[in-house]
């Protein structure tokens, strides 16, 4: 069904459901390191696979990490809660249930804004808790990487334990046809927030910033939520958008045609760009919560909260009005920073010497393209903020011009190395010898006779059309206005 006939019908709600991983030296309850990349099976002790007799100790770090980021949401901070166990089996549960919180999280009715296409749209948080991440399965002897023909899996444990944390919304109404770009904006807004707190990596592709996208379709006007369904980890902001446009339109074909959506989980499909279904949706009755019998209560005192309201980064809203007026960026700019998320990379690359105005022109343009093209996210599209800023150095000294730019963004992205050794290799540097440029100017003046008559009679527009030969002849390598200047010094009189 036709994304602009199912929201001519039904009116979306949106439930974002966000885990993080944190940046913490050691996991949630024990001393294992969390560094990312090990090999299988060796980051794990008795605690975090849960053999009998082993005890959990909370990470005070994860803990102040979690308070950060709840008081950057305006949640209101627990005087006293704590942890309880989640029972359900699956093979990446070492112990056979979670330890987690449900229903005395640590931060609680928070809020958040987003502007999409000029709009301002308020995210109201539920709860944001803490939990332990689950292990890693991997699917061998399938096409897909998924279990569905799969000749067996294999389990690594050393992401169980690593402290995660969830930051969950309340239902967000009223987005409209901007649904999916609501929730890819907050996304984006709340990665730079964690970035800015310091309190975990978020690297989507690598799993320690991932989405549970929930949407449900209710009959225009209707005060009724409809049925949800919840897209399950997904990891880039792009696929955060785009899974739930189909889903937005898959349910609105399956209410248009007098079926029934069911409340399940779903599976996003990045390569297909379909969901399908997982299992049903359970409640938290069937999860059987009861308090963690291990663990103490945690009680932050008001005046440690105080302090660690003090370590807040700017937010996200008055940083980019800030950088607005510093770097002279129009609000339609700054829309267009936003909506591509390079906000950050460009702040890195005007750190490593580009001025705003090229950093912009480079993240949210030609380097936004390839990353959709290539279906990655911008920071992953293999090029660093460094070497974008010395990209544009060479542009300002006169070394390659934009087009040549181009082509040595293909020799970085390809391997060739730094942006001056790209050059180098490939002979990328712009002609600045009169000498050669005089000869190029004359061959093409005397290949276009009509066109350098009109010149000589006087329309110096005209000389466009030389300087295009001209630039041809030399593959882009010619200094374009020292190229006009010697065609008019040349046609003069």
């Amino acid at each position: 069904m036709a994304y602009e006939d199912v929201l001519a019908a039904y009116d979306p709600a949106l439930g974002l459901e966000v885990h993080v991983e944190l940046n913490t030296a050691s996991k949630m309850f024990c001393g294992c390191s969390t560094a990312f990349g090990a090999a299988p099976n060796t980051q794990t002790c008795p605690v975090c696979l849960g053999l009998p007799g082993a005890l959990p100790v909370v990470n005070a770090q994860a803990i102040e990490s979690v308070i950060r980021i709840g008081l950057a949401l305006n949640c209101s901070i627990a005087p006293w809660c704590r942890f309880a166990r989640k029972n359900y089996f699956y093979p990446d549960m070492p112990k056979n249930f979670q330890t987690s919180q449900y229903d005395e999280p640590i931060c609680f009715d928070g809020w958040t804004e987003v502007e999409v296409d000029g709009v301002t749209y308020r995210v109201e948080i539920e709860r944001v808790h803490m939990e332990e991440d689950a292990g890693k399965l991997t699917h061998v002897g399938g096409s897909t990487g998924r279990i569905q023909g799969a000749d067996h899996s294999l389990l690594d444990y050393n992401r169980a334990g690593v402290p995660l944390m969830e930051i969950v919304t309340k239902p967000v109404l009223g987005t409209g046809a901007a649904a999916p770009k609501v929730a890819r904006a907050y996304m984006a807004q709340l990665r730079e927030l964690l970035r800015a707190l310091g309190v975990s990596d978020v690297r989507m592709e690598q799993g320690s910033l991932r989405c549970d996208a929930n949407v449900s379709l209710a009959p225009s006007g209707s005060d009724v939520l409809g049925t949800r369904t919840e897209t399950k980890n997904v990891n880039s902001l792009r696929s955060v958008e785009r899974a739930l446009t189909y889903e937005i339109q898959r349910q609105g074909e399956v209410l248009a045609s007098g079926g029934r959506v069911h409340q399940e989980t779903r599976h996003w499909h990045e390569d297909g760009g379909y969901t399908s279904p997982g299992r049903s949706k359970e409640q938290a009755e069937d999860y059987r919560y009861f308090p963690e019998p291990d663990l103490v209560p945690v009680a932050p005192a008001p005046e440690w909260v105080a302090d660690l309201r003090l370590t807040l980064p700017e937010p996200p809203a008055q940083r980019r009005r800030r950088l607005v007026a510093e770097w002279g960026f129009t609000e339609l700019e700054m829309r267009d920073v936003s909506g591509t998320g390079s906000l950050d990379l460009i702040v890195e690359t005007v750190t490593a010497g580009a001025a705003p105005g090229a950093a912009r022109k480079w993240w949210s343009g030609e380097l936004a393209r390839r990353a959709n093209a290539a279906g990655v996210e911008l920071e992953d599209v293999g090029i660093t903020p460094g070497q974008v800023a010395e990209l544009q150095v060479l542009i300002d000294a006169g070394t390659i011009n934009d087009k040549l730019a181009r082509q040595v963004i293909d020799g970085v992205l390809a391997g060739e190395g730094s942006p001056a050794e790209v050059v180098e290799a490939r002979g990328l540097a712009v002609v600045s010898d009169d000498g050669a440029l005089t000869a190029a100017v004359d061959a093409a003046i005397a290949a276009n006779p009509d066109v350098a008559q009109r010149i000589r009679d006087g329309k110096v527009q005209a000389a466009g059309a030389l300087i295009g030969a001209v630039m041809k002849a030399m593959r882009g390598q010619a200094d374009a206005a020292r190229v006009r200047e010697l065609i008019l010094e040349r046609l003069a009189g």
